[in-house]
């Protein structure tokens, strides 16, 4: 692996505080649905396109990859890019999704399709993008 720099692992952090981020995720996104008509605004096709370009771009490198390396976090902020043209989420909604990510099969199925550990690298590479963003300062 490159760059591996010690690091917290989302699958560490306290559960009080990840229900908070989930709490934050559900409450943003219920607000922004009421607010936006259920997200008409999106183009939704090619907010997909996207992220199937991203993850397969993501899940290319992910086996030689640390969640922390500079390269991944520039494909993370293409993430929270993405995701932004629905809402512009909080830190801690952010990390919502990724739990959403990790807990709604679907969700999880979908992703992993295009790595067997896109998920848990997802959530450890968000987690990381919370803490060293200036989008959250």
């Amino acid at each position: 692996m490159h760059g591996i720099q010690a690091y917290m692992q989302l699958n560490q952090l306290d559960e009080i505080y990840l229900d908070q981020c989930r709490t934050a995720m559900r409450t943003e996104q219920e607000k922004s649905l009421a607010e936006t008509n259920q997200w008409s605004h999106v183009d939704k096709p090619k907010v997909h396109a996207d992220w199937d370009v991203l993850y397969k771009q993501l899940a290319s490198v992910l086996d030689t990859s640390h969640p922390s390396d500079a390269t991944i976090q520039e494909l993370i902020d293409q993430h929270y890019q993405i995701s932004s043209r629905f809402y512009v989420p909080s830190k801690l909604a952010y990390l919502g999704l990724a739990l959403f990510y990790r807990e709604n099969e679907a969700m999880r199925d979908f992703h992993n399709a295009y790595h067997p550990q896109m998920v848990a690298f997802l959530g450890d590479a968000i987690y990381v993008y919370t803490q060293q963003s200036r989008t959250f300062s």
